[in-house]
């Protein structure tokens, strides 16, 4: 970065420096928000609320695009200025996008009309890919375009079920809900892939990391966009035993993935551990998929929850108190109670998958508070980080 360009980062406020730091710290805020307000629903203490489409429409889009693709665009618009090693989006730009987002979810909140919702709503994750792939495609980096395919292929199933709002279709909504779920799963196995060989190596000092496997990464990568489009078309909605060979080979690719990366000294680590509980979540929720299939599992929402609170939450606050760390210059080195943290989020999945069946409102609204009480911690002990400059004095 030549000199003029640092001092225009530099002048920039802190908060508008890098994507991470709006998305990570809105997203965060909006964890707690969102199922705060879900399991007041739920538990039958907000029936006056009544947002667009009812409030079950709001919760299954705005889990995963609402705050899960607030962490992905964080991320994402960080890593892409690593990868080329070009200024990523900040200052006025930055904000104007953020603000997209923020106004989408408070429109939902809050009732706006069918229209305006749609409008907010549409543009996010399109925008997100073209920021994205001008960016790779400056620089010709081919590695990193499937990642902007999927972020396409998300827009797609966030309009799927869009789409099923404004018909008042409850199956074309839980058809895009879920395909950009597993979607998103995907994204966690592409970039978990990346990542998580590195972290331990540099957690635990070891030599070198796990060596790649490409062509089980591209395995990997299409079978669960095959997934995803299966949801995505209606056809993997209703028990079908012609979808296992597919659900048992992804169980068996996610399981050899955590075999191999698997070190001893993680449990000494808490960013290594909490890692790696919420990549296990992911073969055991195509497990009871699986299961659901062949007619051994009466809830198919236990196995979607289980990816969902377990893969995409558990995922995602791993990596916002590594990530977080490492872009605002500090010692990779979490505040103790994060540990706790980590801890609350696996109790919050176990209590979602294993307790609701037995007693549900009971179930839900623990799973609820372990929930909101974990990224809680992270926001009480991280927040700070976003709006202040770097502590190496660097801009970014």
């Amino acid at each position: 970065m030549q000199l003029r360009d640092r001092q225009q980062e530099l002048a920039i406020a802190p908060l508008w420096r890098l994507g991470f730091r709006p998305f990570f710290l809105g997203g965060a805020l909006f964890a707690v928000l969102a199922i705060g307000l879900w399991a007041a629903a739920l538990l039958g203490y907000l029936s006056g609320w009544q947002p667009v489409g009812g409030s079950l429409a709001w919760h299954r889009h705005e889990l995963p695009f609402g705050f899960a693709v607030a962490i992905i665009a964080g991320f994402l618009l960080t890593a892409v200025q690593n990868w080329t090693g070009r200024s990523g989006l900040s200052g006025w730009p930055l904000a104007a996008l953020f603000g997209l987002w923020l106004l989408a979810r408070l429109a939902w909140l809050f009732g706006a009309p069918l229209p305006l919702l749609l409008a907010l709503q549409l543009p996010f994750l399109p925008l997100l890919a073209l920021l994205l792939g001008r960016q790779l495609w400056q620089v010709r980096q081919w590695r990193n375009y499937p990642l902007v395919v999927v972020v396409l292929l998300m827009a797609g199933c966030e309009w799927l079920l869009l789409y099923g709002l404004a018909l008042s279709d409850d199956a074309l909504q839980r058809r895009g809900a879920l395909a950009g779920l597993w979607l998103i799963a995907a994204l966690v196995s592409i970039i978990g892939g990346r990542v998580i060989p590195f972290f331990i190596q540099r957690g635990l000092n070891r030599l070198a990391p796990v060596a790649p496997r490409p062509r089980l990464d591209l395995l990997v990568l299409v079978l669960s966009l095959s997934l995803a489009l299966l949801f995505a078309c209606g056809l993997a909605m209703q028990p079908s035993l012609w979808l296992l060979p597919l659900l048992l080979v992804l169980v068996a690719l996610h399981g050899l993935r955590l075999w191999r990366w698997y070190d001893a000294g993680i449990w000494r680590v808490p960013l290594l551990w909490s890692l790696h509980l919420a990549y296990a979540w992911l073969p055991l929720a195509l497990l009871a998929l699986a299961a659901w299939h062949v007619g051994w599992l009466s809830n198919v929402s236990l196995a979607y929850h289980a990816l969902a609170l377990g893969t995409v939450g558990g995922a995602i606050l791993a990596m916002l108190a590594r990530v977080s760390l490492g872009h605002t210059g500090r010692p990779l080195q979490p505040p103790a109670v994060m540990g706790w943290a980590f801890a609350s989020l696996q109790l919050a999945v176990m209590a979602r998958v294993l307790l609701v069946p037995l007693a549900p409102a009971a179930g839900h609204g623990l799973s609820s508070l372990l929930w909101v009480v974990a990224f809680t911690l992270f926001v009480r002990h991280y927040a700070v980080m976003f709006w202040t400059a770097r502590v190496d004095g660097q801009p970014g």
